[in-house]
């Protein structure tokens, strides 16, 4: 195979189609995005990720809110195409035995670039090993060890065996993928014909590795004891002579090696890049923001109006601050023509009865305890007031719990409790099972998007980027993105004190307070009385942030900062 790739992506979670399980939320969402910008810039890329036969989980939810996981049924063969190449990793001093599916994703100019699935379903395995690659993040600390050797050991040797034997640059997508460094130092070691790792293997692997740190909170961070990583890798004398590179005494950190073997590291928002250099003092950790693929994100009726006024918009997203241009009245139509579009499948769904000419709040993101989803129901009589005096509006969530996260199944709970203590002043509608194509239809389908996390555990976040795309004003907590996005009334309205957002808050009932202020004085009234107002604000949200936020700059920022 002739060798074109250079830069070697590796993520545990990536979505590239609606009907492809292989990922769970905003970290797949933004590999995907990465990979289809990449094309679009003839970026020498490949990615290397695994193939969930059974997904995450697929959603369902009773009359109580109460959620209800199931496996995801799909033809893997509709999507991928198998490859000749075996290889094999050690788990537990057996040989698994990997394959890997190919997937061609194309850019706007022909570009390809190409994404690797690993799969351990091969009859030449145990029953168990065989599960490995069913499960994004299922099982225990075991089966999230193993899942690891596969993506990051099991990866690189898949790489050499299909020919990719030149790559300049491993990018991990978060510490999931870090164990690739630790196949990286015994190929230095081999090719040197030694038997002990060396400084000088050390410094060749960490010139050639990148590491996105993803999150702040600290339980997000990959670690197991060193016990079980023994049993499961093997490899004693090594991970002897590595042990001030995993961290900390009888913990392995897969964050940690992957910050001690990489050449270049960076958080995804500059807040983040500030928070992640104090939780990791000593490591000189940069920023790229996050970005989302323009393309990909804009609804048909945006994509349109983009097509008729701004050209080459899809190859070029700078150019979208030429939205300042467009008549307001065609943002508007195109605007409600999404919204309409939404409403419709919202009330086939949940039979909630929306109005297309109510006001319409969104809320679309993982069901985390600190993403606060139920802020909005922390005074139920005061929203009623504020629908029957200000004016009347409506809401519509989604999103998943972890099926092991009790609390954001309670969370849920608490939506769907709250949903009928609003009855019938406001009508509040939970989608199941998000998804890609809800995620597309909310974004672009509401009129105004919520996010309300406890701050500064927002480490970025994409979907106010996906709704600004659309001309959607985001009403948030300053966190994350949204530190760097928000001009207040000018590309949606902060949530709290205006400002830097340089003073985290921790009290809920004050952030629950700013919330409807806000709604009640603000957002409201720009909605019903003051419409040029508001659609002022929607140009703003293309022609600023839609123009910015996006992953082709974010691709160019890696290329410069990182790739080269």
């Amino acid at each position: 195979m002739n060798d074109l790739a250079s830069i070697a992506y590796f993520s545990m979670e990536v979505a590239l189609e609606e009907g492809m399980p292989t990922y769970s939320g905003g970290l797949g969402v933004l590999a995907g995005d990465t990979i289809r910008a990449a094309a679009d810039l003839r970026v020498p890329m490949l990615a290397m990720t695994l193939l969930h036969r059974k997904g995450y989980f697929y959603q369902r939810l009773d009359p109580n809110g109460s959620q209800i996981g199931e496996p995801v049924a799909w033809v893997v063969e509709d999507f991928v195409r198998e490859m000749t190449p075996r290889v094999s990793v050690a788990i537990e001093g057996r040989t698994v035995e990997l394959r890997c599916w190919r997937y061609e994703t194309r850019g706007a100019g022909g570009h390809i670039v190409l994404v690797y699935f690993l799969d351990a379903d091969l009859p030449e395995n145990s029953d168990w090993d065989r599960t490995l690659t069913d499960y994004l993040y299922g099982g225990d600390q075991r089966y999230r060890l193993c899942q690891e050797v596969v993506l990051g050991i099991g990866g690189v040797r898949m790489l050499r065996a299909l020919g990719h034997q030149n790559v300049r640059r491993f990018h991990m997508n978060e510490s999931h993928s870090s164990l690739l460094t630790l196949e990286l130092l015994i190929e230095e070691t081999e090719k040197a014909g030694k038997r002990s790792i060396t400084i000088d293997d050390i410094v060749a692997v960490k010139k050639r590795c990148i590491f996105t740190t993803h999150t702040p909170v600290p339980a997000g961070h990959e670690k197991f004891p060193i016990a079980l990583v023994r049993s499961v890798l093997g490899h004693e004398e090594l991970l002897a002579e590595m042990k001030n590179l995993i961290c900390c005494g009888d913990i392995f950190h897969l964050t940690f090696l992957g910050l001690n073997l990489s050449d270049y590291v960076n958080g995804v928002a500059k807040k983040h890049g500030e928070i992640s250099r104090l939780m990791f003092s000593g490591y000189n950790i940069d920023a790229i923001t996050n970005g989302v693929h323009a393309a990909t994100w804009a609804s048909g009726s945006f994509q349109e109006l983009y097509d008729r006024y701004v050209s080459g918009w899809k190859q070029d997203n700078f150019s979208l601050r030429y939205a300042l241009s467009i008549p307001k009245q065609e943002i508007w139509d195109a605007h409600m023509q999404a919204k309409r579009q939404f409403i419709r499948y919202v009330n086939r769904q949940t039979n909630a009865g929306m109005d297309f000419d109510v006001l319409t709040l969104g809320f679309a993101r993982r069901a985390a305890t600190y993403k606060r989803g139920d802020l909005l129901f922390q005074d139920t009589l005061r929203l009623k007031r504020i629908a029957s005096k200000a004016g009347p509006f409506q809401v519509v969530y989604a999103g998943k719990a972890h099926p092991r996260d009790e609390d954001g199944k309670e969370l849920i709970r608490r939506i769907f409790q709250s949903k009928e203590a609003l009855k019938p002043d406001i009508k509040v509608a939970y989608l199941e099972n998000y998804d890609l194509e809800i995620g597309k239809m909310i974004t672009s389908g509401v009129d105004v998007w919520l996010n309300t996390p406890q701050p500064p555990l927002e480490a970025s976040g994409t979907s106010g980027m996906k709704a600004a795309l659309n001309g959607v004003p985001s009403l948030s907590i300053l966190d994350g993105w949204w530190i760097e996005g928000c001009i207040e009334g000018v590309t949606g309205w902060a949530i709290g004190e205006n400002g830097t957002g340089e003073a985290p808050r921790s009290d809920r009932s004050e952030d629950a307070r700013w919330l409807y202020d806000k709604l009640e004085n603000v957002v409201i009234p720009f909605f019903y009385r003051d419409r040029e107002r508001f659609i002022d604000v929607m140009v703003h949200c293309i022609a600023l942030n839609g123009s910015f936020f996006n992953t082709h700059r974010m691709i160019q920022q890696y290329v410069l900062k990182a790739y080269l």
